[in-house]
């Protein structure tokens, strides 16, 4: 992997995520209830407070829980709930280890279908259906891991063009449109629910 990503609008964290796998995969745990840049700058963050060029799952996974969570909650926190998102950082580099050898490029490399790499995405601690969709959807759009029906594994994440995640961002301005997906789903969710309460 070495592509240029645009999904923290940071150049470094930016940088990192396009050769790191497993930054990739960390940046992609932390897209949860905290601003897509914000998620996607967590690599960088921790790698720099380890000291570190990349992050690394053998050393991440063997790490004190309460030190590596002390570490995402060092001001600015990494998340908005650092301490669980250290204990899933964690989980995700310990399976990793465990079934990859700590190589999160290996989950992909080599895989048959686009079904394949989707069930080995949700096999992954953190990772339910719809993040491995979108996942997959990032490695096919922008990090050239195209196994044979990768977009319809992927689902609506898949299509070009979609702005419906982070598999579409390759800018700012690409990122205000899938943010304005992104609210255009909440609100029609928040109408949805309103109605039922009727």
């Amino acid at each position: 992997m070495d592509v240029t990503l645009h999904l923290a609008q940071d150049p470094e964290a930016d940088e990192l995520l396009g050769r790191s796998p497993l930054a990739a995969l960390v940046g992609m745990l932390l897209d949860q209830q905290v601003p897509m840049e914000w998620a996607f700058k967590g690599p960088r963050t921790i790698a720099d407070r380890l000291g570190a060029g990349d992050l690394d799952a053998h050393d991440i996974a063997a790490r004190d829980p309460e030190v590596f969570a002390a570490l995402l909650s060092e001001k600015p926190a990494v998340h908005r709930y650092p301490g669980s998102m250290a204990k899933r950082i964690q989980q995700l580099c310990q399976y990793l280890v465990e079934h990859y050898d700590g190589d999160a490029g290996a989950v992909w490399a080599g895989v048959g279908t686009g079904a394949d790499l989707l069930k080995r995405l949700e096999e992954l601690p953190g990772f339910g259906k719809q993040k491995a969709q979108i996942f997959l959807a990032l490695l096919g759009k922008q990090l050239g891991v195209t196994p044979k029906g990768w977009r319809e594994a992927a689902g609506a994440y898949g299509e070009p063009r979609s702005y419906r995640s982070v598999a579409d961002i390759t800018g700012p301005e690409s990122l205000a449109k899938v943010r304005a997906h992104k609210q255009e789903m909440k609100a029609a969710a928040k109408a949805a629910k309103a109605a039922d309460g009727r």
